[in-house]
Formats: C-alpha cells, sequence, structure tokens
C-alpha cells in the first residue's frame, strides 16, 4: 500500500466547515493519530493526507482539509487549497455538525459535487447530540452516516456506506489498456543518460512494465542503443514498442516501418487526459502566430538537467520548426483562468504524478480559457516527423 503511488490510487477528501470535526473524523478512520486535533477554529492549515487499505477498494488516499468559512489573506489561501482538493476528489465526505443547520460552506461543497458529478457522502458529526431539523431535511437525500468521533460510535456505518461507494470510483485506464493481451510480446526502450534518475527507472516505465506482466504479456526492456541488435533477435515481431519520446528518431529508424510504436508519453496522455484534444493542440501549435505567449506546465517539482524538457529541450524545438518570435514561460502550477486567457497554447508535461481526476480539471480550465492544449509526448512525437505513425497503436484513431 505504501508504495502506490498517489497519484494511481483513489482520493478521499474530507471537506466542510471549521470545527466540524475532519481531523478527528481522519483520526478515527485511520485507527490512529495523523491528524492535529484542536478545539481551536483554523487548526488544519494545508491538506494532509494519508494512505489505508479500504475492502474492496484496496489502498485510498484520505485527505484532510482546512475548513471553508476561513477568515484573512491567510483563511483565503487556505480555502482556495481545500476547493483544489475537493476539485480532485474521486470521493467528497462532506463533514457537517449534525447538530447545526447547513451553512454556506457545506451547499458550496455540495454544488461541487453536483457540477461535477462527484459521489458526495455526507457525515454527520457530533452523534451524540440531537441532528439539527434543519440539517436533517438537507441531507436526507444523500447517503448518510452519524458519527460520534470521540466514543467512534457510528464508524461502521460509515465504512459500510464507504465499501458500497467503491464501485462508483472509477479507476483509471493502464498504460497498455487494449493495446496488448495474454501472451503478448512488449519492447520497452529506456535510455539510460544524465537525467535518467541513479539506480532506478522513471515512474511511467514502471507503470507500463508491471501493466505487462499484469496482463499475463512478456516485456524486453532495452536501452535505445542496444535496441536494433535484440530486435534483430527476437524470433517473431513484438506486439508493441514503446519508448522514452526524446529517442523516437532513432527507434524508428531501428525497427521496421510495420512495427507498432508508440511512447510512454502518450501512454500517458492517453491514461491522465484526453489525446484527442492534445492532439488537436499539437496541429493548432503548429499554426501558431507570431508574437504567441506559450506556457510550459508540469506536474511535479524535478531538479532541471542542463537539458531539460520543458525548459530546454521544447522551447528550442519549436523555434527550429515553427519561428522564434514566441515567448516562452514556465509553471509548475496551473495559472488562474484570467491569466491562462493571455496564452495561446499551453505545453503540458506527462502528468505522472497527477491523478487523472487532476489532470481533467486543469484540462476544464484550459478549455475554458480558450486556450489550446498539448503535452510533452505529442510535440517531441511531432518535432521528430512521427505522426501519424506514434498514433496507429491507439484504437480511438485506427479502430
Amino acid at each position: 500500500m505504501h508504495d502506490t503511488p498517489l497519484s494511481e490510487i483513489p482520493r478521499i477528501v474530507l471537506a466542510g466547515p471549521r470545527n466540524a470535526g475532519k481531523s478527528s473524523l481522519l483520526n478515527l478512520l485511520l485507527g490512529r493519530e495523523a491528524a492535529l486535533v484542536s478545539a481551536s477554529a483554523g487548526t488544519t492549515a494545508d491538506p494532509v493526507t494519508r494512505k489505508m487499505e479500504l475492502f474492496p477498494l484496496g489502498p485510498v488516499a484520505l485527505t484532510d482539509t482546512a475548513g471553508l468559512e476561513d477568515t484573512g489573506d491567510l483563511g483565503a489561501l487556505r480555502m482556495e487549497k481545500t476547493r483544489q482538493a475537493v476539485a480532485g476528489a474521486d470521493l467528497i465526505l462532506l463533514v457537517t455538525p449534525g447538530d447545526l443547520p447547513p451553512g454556506v460552506s457545506e451547499r458550496e461543497i455540495l454544488g461541487i459535487a453536483q457540477k461535477s458529478a462527484k459521489p458526495c457522502l455526507v457525515v454527520r458529526t457530533f452523534a451524540d447530540r440531537p441532528v439539527h431539523p434543519e440539517k436533517a431535511v438537507w441531507t436526507e437525500e444523500y447517503s448518510c452516516a452519524d458519527v460520534d468521533n470521540l466514543s467512534g460510535a457510528g464508524k461502521g456505518r460509515l465504512f459500510e456506506l464507504l465499501e458500497s461507494f467503491g464501485s462508483r470510483l472509477s479507476p483509471e485506464p493502464t498504460p497498455l489498456e487494449g493495446l496488448i493481451g495474454p501472451g503478448d510480446l512488449v519492447v520497452l526502450v529506456t535510455p539510460i543518460d544524465v537525467a535518467a534518475p541513479k539506480g532506478r527507472l522513471i515512474l511511467p516505465q514502471v507503470e507500463t512494465l508491471r501493466d505487462a506482466l499484469d496482463k499475463d504479456a512478456a516485456a524486453l526492456v532495452v536501452k535505445d542503443r542496444e535496441l536494433y541488435s535484440f530486435y534483430q533477435s527476437l524470433p517473431a515481431p513484438p506486439r508493441l514498442v514503446v519508448t522514452d519520446s526524446q529517442v523516437f528518431s532513432k527507434v524508428a529508424a531501428d525497427i521496421p516501418g510495420t512495427q507498432a510504436l508508440t511512447s510512454f508519453s502518450l501512454l500517458f496522455a492517453r491514461k491522465k487526459g484526453e489525446l484527442k484534444d492534445f492532439v488537436q493542440g499539437m496541429e493548432a501549435l503548429s499554426r501558431a502566430p507570431k508574437g504567441a505567449r506559450i506556457l510550459v506546465a508540469e506536474g511535479c517539482s524535478h531538479h532541471r538537467q542542463a537539458e531539460d524538457i520543458g525548459t530546454v529541450k521544447i522551447p528550442r524545438l519549436f523555434r527550429q520548426m515553427v519561428h522564434s518570435d514566441v515567448t516562452f514561460s514556465f509553471s509548475r502550477t496551473l495559472p488562474s483562468e484570467d491569466e491562462l486567457r493571455g496564452y495561446y497554447a499551453v505545453i503540458h508535461c506527462g502528468a505522472c504524478m497527477l491523478k487523472r481526476t487532476k489532470m481533467l480539471n486543469r484540462l476544464d480550465a484550459i478549455r475554458r480559457a480558450g486556450v489550446h492544449v498539448t503535452n510533452y509526448g505529442l510535440f517531441l512525437g511531432w518535432a521528430n516527423g512521427l505522426f501519424p505513425r506514434a498514433l496507429e497503436p491507439f484504437p480511438e484513431y485506427f479502430p
């Protein structure tokens, strides 16, 4: 459970007004003191995430958030982080004091759940007190559990409801979903260069390898320099070759033109976002007007190397292949929609460290701003002249 990346497991977000008992409910669910509990309002500042095993879902991530209805500049920042956490949730636990009438923040959370069609489970805390009549009416149409955080009364009912919500949580597609099956062979080309982490593979490579094994297929993992000789020794062509985007051209030259070929970035573009949107965005990016502003967005923090993809290689390739009259900006957080409107296009990373729900929220914000969007893998594939070949393995393009 603890080795499963947070980007790959369902996220359950506890949200509600201040002093509703969110942190103590998190501790109750985990069976340990994982969050600081205090009667003082505003004890929880930043979202706190912990993993737990929840049958039949397996590992899930529970996120405790700061209460809405906070005050001051710092309170506004806390509330924005809470809204972001709720937007990225797979399941919302609306934690509301059962003995009080519904407030503005609780209505806001339910509004987010309804607008985004996210499943929402209401937890009425302080179950040792009578339920307020308005709260009883307001929550009657939702699945609801009454819990006393101090005594633990109602915990069993809450777990029953959580388990019943399992079928409503849509798992992310796997990297190789629909592309290989039992008995197939997939070749994974993983360059080992100065940007490769010492002693390990990067997350997309690891997940793709594991997915091949889960599908009862075999995987041959090679570096780009050894691909040609190993490929020639195979008794039959593999079902698929998957390569790092940066060696697209070399890999394509070392294998037959009839061999199905794609990249880790394209696998994750489909897994984490909407591949068709990225393809359309790449077509628009190739026609970017002079003076355009382009945002390179990333989903995680990493130490940038001398030949960093986002800050060095993509801008250089764009200026070589389209034109040099363009301004590039870089961000690891997505700007506001008003700020996004100042850009012509966004080139996003593969989002391997983001949950699909969070990436889809980012894409929705970019669409609402009227901005084109593509991703690293699409751009590098286009720059290396491998379209439409790199898309041919995907049934949504070539059924």
